[in-house]
């Protein structure tokens, strides 16, 4: 595999319209560096956040790539800028609606789309070179970690409510997990087997 053009990577961030992924109401904050609303309980992560979980992932040019959640799609389009193709799961059948107008829009034709329970990754399409999870887990989802391939890397925030841990997941030629802290963020819930459990009493 080519390895990531970090120079490429910036220039297309940074000429990524992010009002473009929101509601009318909230295209004036659009140039914030902070998360937004994007509606159902979800939000649009900050733009630093994007772009460092990018670079974390370091998708290449003949990635494919699984995406849980697509919310808004602004990480979507990144992502398939940056990779060979993205398989991405929303479980909100509407904000799926709207990100993919939004990426048909942009003249994307290399993304698959699936409304679905993300906490099951997308078996049929298995395995991924990368890995992108924009919910957090309580616990790192044996799913996908079964599905991300051989020397292939998972971005992941994993923890509590009120804080997480993000995790960079590796896996090496023999297959083994290799599982790094690189930082500390808060994401919405990954619903579903992985969401909070022991919080809610679920």
């Amino acid at each position: 595999m080519k390895g990531m053009d970090l120079q490429e990577l910036e220039t297309y961030f940074h000429s990524l319209d992010r009002s473009f992924f929101v509601e009318d109401d909230m295209k004036k904050y659009a140039h914030l560096d902070g998360p937004l609303p994007i509606g159902f309980g979800q939000t649009i992560s900050q733009p630093s956040l994007v772009l460092e979980m990018t670079r974390l992932l370091a998708p290449e040019k003949d990635s494919r790539v699984l995406e849980i959640g697509t919310g808004s799609g602004f990480q979507t389009a990144i992502l398939a800028k940056m990779s060979g193709k993205v398989y991405t799961v929303e479980r909100i059948e509407k904000l799926m609606e709207k990100a993919k107008k939004r990426l048909e829009a942009l003249k994307f034709s290399n993304i698959y789309y699936k409304v679905g329970d993300g906490s099951m990754g997308w078996r049929e399409y298995a395995p991924f070179d990368r890995i992108m999870v924009t919910a957090a887990a309580s616990v790192l989802p044996d799913e996908l970690v079964n599905q991300l391939a051989v020397n292939g890397r998972m971005v992941i925030p994993i923890g509590p409510s009120s804080l997480q841990e993000l995790k960079l997941i590796t896996k090496t030629d023999d297959g083994d997990i290799d599982i790094k802290t690189v930082g500390m963020v808060r994401f919405v819930e990954f619903k579903g087997k992985y969401g909070w459990i022991r919080e809610s009493g679920e």
